[in-house]
């Protein structure tokens, strides 16, 4: 499983109690604040303030500057203040890729053509978008000629870092323990099952594993796709189709 490893850094930072509450000080001051007003409003002093301050600042969760005080000329050094970074926490076990879809979706909207369904626009995007990843990986990799134990072997790689929880169940199949769109796929699983199973399909087809194909076959506790390659069955199993290319 891969984590936002940021995230997770400011997770950390905001694991003691004392830290929480300065923090939630700075917010809600929606103006940069001193080192000396917290200390003030936590009831700890100047130096230890500084410290915790410095930490979140690390953590990615403030950001640090030299300025005077609302109202206040400038007077010999000015103060260093504190402001909210601009920054999301996203932890989720196991991951979701929410944002991603969200993007899917906004984009099929906008780009609907004449006589398209909007179901099809997303799934048009959605191949794209996997085919684009695949794409890059293929010119970071140089991987050459693709066989499908290979092709798997470097999709399971790709995929681990998008949350899906690659399984090398046999030699020429990849099954994916985690959907990184679950719930929603449980509510809308005709369009959310389509959308995964095209960008999985345009994601085979950017990495040039021309011996590999998507199949939609929803298993309870798992991805609604697996990762065959060609030979693993001559047809889907029953239930089981075979993406779009």
């Amino acid at each position: 499983m891969t984590l936002d490893e940021a995230s997770l850094t400011a997770l950390a930072a905001l694991g003691d109690e004392l830290r929480r509450r300065m923090f939630e000080f700075v917010r809600t001051e929606h103006r940069p604040v001193t080192r000396e007003e917290v200390a003030a409003q936590v009831g700890i002093s100047r130096k230890l303030a500084a410290f915790h301050l410095d930490k979140l600042v690390t953590a990615g969760l403030l950001q640090a500057h030299y300025a005077p005080p609302a109202g206040i000329r400038k007077v010999g050094r000015w103060p260093k203040t504190y402001v909210p970074a601009v920054c999301g926490i996203t932890v989720s076990i196991p991951e979701r890729r929410y944002e991603m879809l969200a993007d899917i979706l906004t984009e099929a909207v906008v780009t609907e053509a004449p006589g398209e369904r909007a179901h099809q626009s997303a799934l048009r995007i959605a191949a794209d978008r996997g085919r684009a990843v695949g794409t890059a990986e293929r010119e970071r990799m140089r991987p050459g000629r693709l066989g499908a134990e290979r092709g798997l072997s470097l999709a399971a790689e790709t995929l681990e870092r998008f949350g899906y929880e690659p399984q090398r169940a046999a030699a020429m199949l990849v099954r994916l323990r985690n959907c990184p769109f679950h719930p929603l796929a449980a509510k809308a699983p005709e369009l959310v099952c389509g959308i995964n199973c095209a960008f999985l399909a345009g994601y085979l087809e950017g990495l040039g594993s021309d011996n590999t194909t998507a199949v939609l076959a929803p298993t309870p506790g798992m991805c609604c796709v697996e990762l065959r390659g060609v030979g693993h069955q001559d047809r889907p199993a029953q239930g089981d189709a075979a993406c779009g290319r």
